[in-house]
This record gives structure tokens, C-alpha cells and sequence, in this order.
């Protein structure tokens, strides 16, 4: 245990952002130096508020299993090194769930039950922030190879998942992304300031050094088609993500100016990084100078937001059709659950009004064919489903419109109907115990079989999918499996 007492006489303490005049200029993370140099001098102590309990219900709310009381106490002892094997035990890019997973294992900490709940998330990134600047993580490649071959499509985090763990397996893997660098969401999704792209690269880099081969620009199911990778490899993995938008069709829906969060993110994220926002030289869409409306209210629409206050929109509002939800947790969310509660990410932080409980009745267009505003109307829940409230129907103005709306699973053309695998009601990709599809020998990963999800269980179910591929080609496997397929979060 670290600090017997460190739960009660040590209060929850977060690193501090760079100020908001600062950061909202630049495109760099928002803590000075990075998260994990930004929480150095604090982290030790919160690390010691984990009570080391009995039963830690930490690891029932993180999918990948992580060993956070053992890497909690080792950080207390200023034993990184230790912490740091511990840590990559379980997950194989700890940086990427640091920053980007809304850490389900906190709102399950045993300390959350009456007080503040220990900073999990933030003893995590810095573990493996400190690893990288001591040079402490190297590439592990395999002592022998199987001679058998695995093509893994898509490279987001559950197949870069896969592929490390096959690799160092001792597998020949080979992962395809259409996109013309390594990442998927990770690299075109994700802004510059939540995730600077360094933290992708280098990850990429040591795979590379174990073993695993990258091929960029490839649009399987076009160039590659289905049948070509079953010809040339022992086994294939599709971690393709859940890439079908939510749309909104509402009347007005086609005047030019509204456009899916994901047309607009992967431009800003080349454009900060210096370079062209597309690749056939088509203009940029850009929230300079316009007024900005972000319809839906996650992650997604956060990410828009700061992104839009980088490019100097006039004005910004993101649009929720739930109710604001509160600040304490709900009485039907009971502790260990994931509850719904009012929280403020960085970009919250830098500007925009955020307007719930109303939807949205008409794009409102110009002359020329280009929005101008949306005609809302606020809503409230009456016997399961929304109900407008009369007389609260106003119009607000747009040049831009951006849908944050997630998505409902993955893109049925090209490859997914090519291999001819099975699809559930959801259109997610069907798959057994071990991860394999109705054909045998391709396997699912991610998004793709389980349906829009965190990155946390996609990287769970990448380490899950390779065990079951490694079973597949050698009849045994000593990988780990820390999810089954049907697993879910706990709920209420």
C-alpha cells in the first residue's frame, strides 16, 4: 500500500493548464511541457490517495485489467522503472489512454465513493511520459519468427494493438490504413492540442524496429480487395472502426457550409502540422471569422470547439439534445458505474456556449445555397421521447455546421462485403469467443464488431483479437484476453 492515510489527508490536486490567452494560439497540449512533465511535481502524492483496497473495482471499471494499485504505490516509491513494466503489462500505449480515455477506472475508484476519487488517469500518462524522456521504452522484438503472416486493416488503436501483439508473437504482420499516415482517429481525429502526434509517431517507430510493417495509401477492398489478402496471408484482422456518420435531415440539410466532424478535424490536424489541409488541393473548411454551430455534445463536438476557437470563429455554440446533466452523480447511476455528469474538457475551458435540451427543426439557407442559421426549438422528456415546448422555437445564426453525432458501425462496401463476414442487427461485423468472423480465419477488432466505443476497450479488444489469431495459427496462445467480445461497461 503507499500512503496508508494519503486518501484522507491528501487532497485530489490536478496539473495546471497554460492560460487560455496562451494556448488558444498555438496548436501545441494544453499543459506546459505535456501532460505527463506538467503533473511531475504533484504526482507522487496523489498516487499515494489509492487505498490499495481489498477489492479494487478500479480494475472492473478499465477494461485492459491495469495494475493501478501496484503502479500507484510503485509512483509513490519513486520506482518508475518498475511502474512503468507494470503499466505496459497491461496496455500497450498507456500515452494514448492517458490523454484521451474519460478513465472509467475513476469513477469505479473505491476512494470516489465519499470523497474526490484518486487521479488514475494522470499517474498513468505520467508513468509513461517519464519512460519515453528516461529512454526506458525500447522495442521488444520476437526471439523467433512462426512463419505465418497476419494483414491487419486499419491502424487506430485496436489494430495497432493486434499488430504489436501478434509481432511480438512472432508473426509477420503487415497493417494497411487508406490514409497516408499511421494512426486512423488517433492521428486525424484527435487535435494537435488534446494529443500532440509525436506520441503516435513514436510508438509507430518502435513497432516498426520489432517487426511490424506498415503500408499507407492502401484502400483495401479497392487497390487490395478481399480476396487478395485471403490469398496472400495466414489470417486477416478487420479493425476497420465504426465510420458510418450520424446524420441530420432535417429540411435544409443540403445548403452548403454543413459538413460531418470528421471532414473538418483531419484538415485543421494537417494544417497544424504544416501540412495541406487535403490532398487534391480543395479548399479548407475553416471556422475563421463564421459563426459556428457544433450539433452534439462529446468528445467529438469538444474537439471541434477548440478546434474552431484556434481557427478564430466569430462565434461558437454546441447544440445538446439532452438535458445540462448535474454535477453529482445520478441516484440511477449508482457507484461503480460510468455516470452521466456536467464536465468541462479544456476546450470548455477557452469559450462557446454549450445549449442543451433542444433540437433541431431547420438549416436555414442564404441566397446563394449556403447555411445561415438553424431554426431550434427546445425539447423535454415526456414518456421516453422528446417533446417539443411550445413557443420556444428561435432561429440562430451559422456559416458553418459541424455534426458530432458519432457513428453507427462500419462502412458495409469494399471489404467487409468482399469477404462476405456476417453482420448483427447493429451492422457491426460478427464474431465468436475468439474474435473471428463467419469466415474463418478473419478476425474483428474495435469499433468494427463492437460498436462505437472508447479507446480503452478498443485496445482491450485489439490485445483480445490477437490471442484469438495466435490460438488460430499456432493452437495455443499465451497471450493475454482481458475482454470477451460481448463484454460491456458496468452500468447501472
Amino acid at each position: 500500500m503507499a500512503d496508508p492515510r494519503g486518501f484522507i489527508t491528501t487532497p485530489r490536486e490536478t496539473a495546471e493548464r497554460r492560460p487560455v490567452e496562451e494556448r488558444v494560439n498555438d496548436w501545441n497540449e494544453v499543459y506546459p511541457g505535456g501532460a505527463g512533465r506538467a503533473l511531475l511535481p504533484i504526482i507522487s502524492e496523489q498516487a499515494g490517495r489509492c487505498m490499495d483496497c481489498g477489492i479494487p473495482f478500479c480494475h472492473s471499471g478499465c477494461p485492459l485489467g491495469n495494475l493501478i494499485p501496484e503502479w500507484n504505490d510503485l509512483v509513490w516509491r519513486e520506482e518508475w522503472d518498475e511502474a512503468l513494466d507494470r503499466l505496459h503489462a497491461t496496455n500497450n500505449f498507456p500515452e494514448f489512454t492517458g490523454r484521451l480515455c474519460p478513465a472509467p477506472c475513476e469513477t469505479a475508484c473505491v476512494v470516489g465513493i465519499n470523497r474526490d476519487a484518486v487521479t488514475i488517469k494522470n499517474v498513468e500518462v505520467s508513468i509513461i511520459d517519464k519512460g519515453w524522456e528516461d529512454r526506458q521504452v525500447k522495442p521488444e522484438p520476437p526471439e523467433w519468427l512462426t512463419g505465418k503472416t497476419v494483414a491487419v486493416v486499419g491502424s487506430g488503436p485496436a489494430g495497432l494493438a493486434t499488430a504489436q501483439q501478434l509481432t511480438r508473437a512472432g508473426h509477420t504482420v503487415a497493417v494497411y490504413e487508406r490514409d497516408d499516415k499511421i494512426g486512423g482517429l488517433l492521428r486525424y481525429g484527435i487535435p494537435e492540442f488534446k494529443m500532440e502526434k509525436k506520441q503516435v509517431d513514436r510508438r509507430v517507430d518502435q513497432m516498426i524496429r520489432e517487426g511490424t510493417v506498415f503500408r499507407t495509401g492502401v484502400r483495401v477492398g479497392e487497390t487490395l480487395t478481399g480476396s487478395q489478402l485471403r490469398d496472400r496471408y495466414d489470417a486477416v484482422v478487420l479493425a476497420i472502426g465504426s465510420t458510418v456518420r450520424r446524420d441530420l435531415p432535417a429540411p435544409g440539410r443540403e445548403f452548403t457550409g454543413i459538413h460531418q466532424a470528421m471532414e473538418f478535424l483531419p484538415q485543421a490536424n494537417r494544417v497544424a502540422l504544416g501540412e495541406d489541409a487535403t490532398r487534391d488541393g480543395s479548399d479548407q473548411i475553416t471556422a475563421e471569422g463564421k459563426d459556428v454551430v457544433i450539433i452534439g455534445g462529446g468528445d467529438t463536438g469538444a474537439d471541434c470547439l477548440g478546434t474552431s476557437i484556434r481557427q478564430k470563429a466569430k462565434s461558437i455554440t454546441s447544440l445538446e439534445i439532452m438535458a445540462q446533466p448535474g454535477e453529482d452523480r445520478p441516484d440511477h447511476q449508482p457507484w461503480p458505474t460510468y455516470p452521466m455528469t456536467y464536465r468541462v474538457a479544456s476546450a470548455h475551458e477557452e469559450g462557446g456556449d454549450r445549449v442543451y435540451a433542444v433540437s433541431t427543426k431547420e438549416f436555414v439557407g442564404d441566397d446563394d445555397g449556403h447555411v445561415s442559421g438553424l431554426r431550434l426549438s427546445e425539447v423535454e422528456m415526456k414518456d421516453g421521447k422528446f417533446e417539443e415546448v411550445p413557443g420556444s422555437e428561435k432561429v440562430i445564426p451559422a456559416q458553418l455546421v459541424l455534426f458530432a453525432m458519432g457513428f453507427t458501425g462500419p462502412e458495409p462496401e469494399g471489404v467487409v462485403e468482399q469477404l462476405g463476414v456476417e453482420l448483427d442487427d447493429r451492422g457491426n461485423v460478427k464474431r465468436d469467443k475468439a474474435y473471428m468472423s463467419s469466415v474463418p480465419g478473419v478476425f474483428v477488432a474495435g469499433d468494427a464488431g463492437r460498436g462505437q466505443s472508447l479507446i480503452v476497450w478498443a485496445i482491450a479488444e485489439g490485445r483480445s483479437a490477437a490471442a484469438g489469431v495466435d490460438a488460430y495459427l499456432s493452437g495455443s496462445t499465451n497471450l493475454p484476453r482481458p475482454v470477451g467480445p460481448n463484454d460491456r461497461p458496468l452500468t447501472a
